[in-house]
């Protein structure tokens, strides 16, 4: 009965191909196909026939709007709906949506981040259909995804990059597959599979903290006196009410085509995780967005609210977002399976070396990907790998590796004899691999798992970075084995070439020990520890030359993004710093002198009764307390100085970047360590602000 009903909700509200191959005309529906098999342009005409296809469909779901559904720089999704009427002269109305309603919106440039690429009066930009991902219905609106781009022609948006990327992975990979022999496969995909963290915490607590209403982190908590070190929640049953929610966002996702797999309770209290199937990249960065989306909405719900911030509570777990990354062909195959066949050896380890390759020469760019004020709070801590960049490939291939670089791997650690394009490499089992929680970039059998990015971050910038620098090695591995007379001996010497410059990425140990730190400082990797330090990557020349040359982001569009990164931490630490303050000013000091007041009343009293009673408890105790609320007054006073000369600042937005992190930041630090301090002091029922316990422990 369960599989019956999952069949019938799993994709029932997507225009997807099933439907169009329903209510399209034949002739209509093999153009469309073409266009998003093939790039091929869209015609006009076509266009329309799709178009009142599409309405109708949608118009028979009950939907009574249509809206161009795009994700400009801000890295949440953006709308405009428009009704599908039409008003008539009788004074009534009837439906109508066009080709050109379908293909091409124009919502307003100049009021999202753009980085100098769009000004308040040079507000027009574009949306464009990306027909290769599905439309959908939802809150009665048919969404269209599209791309959005400048008057000019310049990309406004997470989508194109990432589109423009995949076009060159395929071009570069197609002329790899084709020198082993390929000639069957069209294009090569890259298929992205997201494991999305996140937290749930009670609605009523949540509306009592402006800290997590305003910047989605506590900025002050004292920790709860248990935490995770039970380690009592990772994988444990969960509770009913979660359980409801889950069940209520499934159906919801499936509806939508979105493959939600697998959910389960994560390490931390409160934090659960949420795993899609793979599908085709673009497609699941749609996918992860409306995850996001759809987290919100179905939360509040069930009276809880989702938080996708990466550290939302200091002392305990935060939240990543794995994505699980490979390439496969049209037909199915996929590149990176080690395979059976020496054939297909030769061509798996050509693909795992360019990856190698890749990471370790744009470790810089990989970083970038990971880059956000709040991931800044997870990298290098217990549960997230560190900030330096590098490969985990398991004991056996990394055997294999040494055995090329010392010319040709003759023998495997299962069995077996290897010499690439030769003899048989053995076949490796999807999990011949033990899994290391502590790489940023580990080999998980037939994929590689990116571990380094933040949980509110949409995954097509990390896509698009690893789609372009692996388009650049597979380039410049066709350009070499392309003019060469032996093909088998050129791929070994190649292969072991690439081994032997770039094995200094390969790391299968503790990525969280202080050796790791030192022995990777010693093979010259860089350890990028912060998101200002990790953006001026973005217009670094070498990288600048490899998003022209792929046609991916032209320096232009890297400049943008560099400034919008970087006014993204600006805006967010000075919003953090301020709601601190408020909070600090406003809710904490009243409370503290309250409870000193109460204190101090208590003193008296007990003096006034002429006893001759000990009263160094509470003497001591508003001594502790005065002493700290002194201190307390004296740091907000010195944020509320820093947040105003960093306010006043003329320079260039990285040096306020750097004040921001360097000063304002630090300096919030201080005062949340004597804010948490008096917490542990106060009367609980004169603290004005949930605790962690409260929040963590109450559903």
């Amino acid at each position: 009965m369960m599989q019956h009903t999952l069949s019938e909700i799993f994709g029932s509200n997507v225009f997807n191909d099933s439907v169009m191959r329903e209510r399209l005309p034949k002739a209509t529906y093999k153009a469309l196909r073409k266009t998003i098999d093939e790039g091929i342009p869209l015609e006009p005409a076509v266009a329309e026939v799709v178009a009142n296809a599409m309405k109708d469909w949608a118009i028979e779901k009950g939907a009574t709007h249509f809206a161009h559904w795009f994700q400009p720089l801000t890295g949440i999704t953006a709308e405009k709906r428009n009704s599908f009427i039409s008003p008539t002269q009788d004074g009534k109305v009837i439906t109508e949506f066009s080709g050109k309603e379908l293909i091409k919106g124009e919502p307003d440039a100049s009021s999202f981040p753009s980085g100098g690429l769009r000004t308040t009066f040079e507000a027009r930009g574009y949306t464009a259909w990306d027909c290769t991902s599905p439309a959908f219905i939802m809150d009665n609106t048919l969404y269209i995804p599209t791309a959005f781009c400048s008057y000019t022609g310049e990309a406004l948006d997470l989508k194109i990059p990432l589109l423009r990327s995949m076009e060159a992975l395929s071009k570069q990979a197609l002329r790899v597959l084709r020198l082993f022999g390929n000639t069957t496969a069209k294009k090569v995909i890259p298929t992205v599979g997201p494991e999305q963290e996140y937290f749930l915490i009670d609605k009523k607590m949540y509306d009592k903290r402006k800290d997590l209403i305003l910047t989605g982190r506590t900025l002050f908590g004292a920790r709860s006196p248990k935490g995770q070190e039970m380690e009592d929640h990772y994988f444990a049953s969960i509770k009913e009410r979660i359980s409801a929610f889950m069940k209520d966002l499934d159906e919801e996702l499936w509806k939508l085509g979105v493959p939600a797999k697998t959910k389960h309770n994560e390490v931390a209290p409160g934090q659960y995780e949420l795993a899609t199937v793979y599908t085709t990249a673009n497609i699941a960065s749609d996918h992860n967005q409306l995850t996001m989306e759809l987290m919100k909405k179905v939360a509040l719900r069930h009276g809880l609210v989702c938080l996708l911030h990466e550290k939302p509570f200091a002392g305990i777990n935060g939240s990543g977002k794995h994505i699980n990354w490979s390439m496969s062909t049209d037909d199915g195959q996929n590149l990176l399976d080690p395979g059976h066949t020496p054939h297909e050896n030769a061509q798996f380890l050509v693909f795992l070396c360019a990856i190698i390759k890749a990471i370790d020469e744009y470790a810089d760019l990989v970083r970038v990907a990971a880059a956000t004020p709040g991931n800044d709070h997870r990298l290098g801590a217990n549960e997230a790998p560190p900030a330096i960049v590098s490969i985990f490939l398991g004991e056996q291939l990394t055997d294999i590796l040494e055995q090329i670089e010392n010319g040709g791997a003759t023998t495997s650690k299962v069995g077996g004899v290897l010499k690439v394009g030769v003899s048989t490499l053995p076949t490796l089992p999807k999990d011949s691999t033990d899994r290391n929680r502590t790489s940023p970039f580990a080999f998980t059998g037939n994929k590689f798992e990116f571990r380094m990015v933040g949980s509110s971050s949409s995954i097509a910038i990390a896509t698009f970075i690893l789609n372009t620098i692996v388009a650049e090695s597979l380039s410049e591995i066709a350009d070499r084995l392309e003019k060469a007379s032996d093909f088998n001996e050129e791929v070994q010497l190649l292969l072991q070439e690439i081994v032997k410059k770039h094995k200094r990425i390969i790391f299968n140990g503790n990525g969280y020990s202080e050796e790791w730190v030192k022995e990777a400082e010693k093979r010259g990797l860089p350890n990028i520890r912060s998101t200002v330090e990790a953006i001026p990557a973005l217009i670094k020349e070498k990288n600048v030359k490899l998003m022209e040359k792929h046609g991916v982001l032209s320096k232009r569009e890297l400049e943008s993004r560099y400034e919008v990164l970087l006014e993204n931490y600006i805006k967010t630490i000075n919003i953090e710093a301020l709601t601190m303050l408020d909070i600090a000013k406003r809710q904490i000091l009243p409370a503290v002198v309250n409870f000193a007041t109460k204190i101090a009343e208590s003193i008296n009293s007990v003096r006034a009764t002429g006893l001759n009673v000990d009263i160094s408890a509470q003497t001591e105790l508003l001594a502790e307390v005065s002493s700290l609320m002194s201190e307390f007054k004296k740091n907000i006073s010195e944020l509320e100085n820093a947040v105003n000369e960093a306010s006043n600042m003329n320079s260039d937005s990285y040096s306020k970047a750097c004040y921001y992190r360097d000063v304002v930041f630090t300096k919030m630090g201080i005062l949340r360590e004597i804010g948490d301090k008096l917490e542990t002091i106060v009367d609980a029922e004169l603290w004005p602000l949930p605790t962690y316990a409260d929040m963590l422990f109450n559903i």
